[in-house]
C-alpha cells in the first residue's frame, strides 16, 4: 500500500526534526498536535517565533541575547562589573544565571576566529578577574591561552570553572579526563 504523504504536514515534521533533541517520532507528534489538535497553542508558538527572531539581537558589549542594544546584565548597575565571565553562548550565560552564584558580567566568544581584540579590550575595561566558563577540551584550554595571552598586559587575574566528578554520577561512568582533572583539583575538607 502506497503512504499518502501530505508535502505541507511533511515539511512540518522536517522543521520541528532540525531542533536539537527532537527525533522524527517527536517531529511527528509535534506537528500532528499543532495542525490537528491544538490550532491556538500553535498559532501562539508561530506569534512568538516570529517576535523573538525579529526583535532578539547580540548585546553590543557581550554578545548576549537582547532586545536592546546593552543586554539587561550589562545595563545592570547592581551587576559587578570588576568580574567578567567568558563563556561559549549566550545559552551558557542562562545556565550561569539559573544557578544564581555569579553576580558580574559576561562576554560571549565561541571561537578564536570569532575574537574581535579590539572589543575584547572594550569588553574588559575596569575588569580585575576574568573567569571561563568552557567545557572541557583541547580547543578550550587553548582559546583560554590565547586570550590570557593578549591580556597579558593587563592587571587581571585569571581562573575558570572547577570541573570533575557530577553530583550522582558512578565513578566508572565519567570519562578519564574529567576524573584526571577531579584528582588533580581535588579540594581539601
Amino acid at each position: 500500500m502506497k503512504h499518502n504523504k501530505i508535502e505541507t504536514f511533511e515539511n512540518l515534521v522536517e522543521a520541528f526534526a532540525s531542533f536539537p533533541s527532537v527525533g522524527k517520532k517527536s517531529a511527528i507528534r509535534m506537528a500532528y498536535q499543532a495542525v490537528m489538535i491544538d490550532n491556538f497553542s500553535a498559532m501562539k508558538l508561530a506569534h512568538a517565533l516570529e517576535t523573538a527572531i525579529n526583535d532578539i539581537q547580540k548585546c553590543s558589549k557581550c554578545h548576549n541575547m537582547s532586545e536592546d542594544e546593552l543586554c539587561a546584565i550589562c545595563s545592570d548597575p547592581y551587576r559587578d562589573s570588576t568580574k567578567l565571565c567568558i563563556v561559549q553562548s549566550a545559552k551558557d550565560i542562562l545556565t550561569i544565571e539559573e544557578s544564581g552564584q555569579f553576580d558580574g558580567v559576561y562576554y560571549v566568544i565561541s571561537e578564536v576566529r570569532d575574537l574581535n581584540e579590539e572589543h575584547l579590550f572594550y569588553a574588559v575595561g575596569g575588569v580585575n578577574e576574568i573567569i571561563f566558563a568552557f567545557p572541557p577540551s583541547i580547543a578550550t584550554d587553548t582559546m583560554i591561552l590565547y586570550i590570557e595571552d593578549k591580556l597579558k598586559g593587563l592587571e587581571i587575574e585569571f581562573s575558570k570553572i572547577a570541573q570533575g566528578v557530577p553530583t550522582g554520577v558512578e565513578l566508572e561512568n565519567i570519562d578519564i579526563i574529567s576524573l584526571s582533572r577531579a584528582l588533580e583539583e581535588r579540594v581539601k575538607i
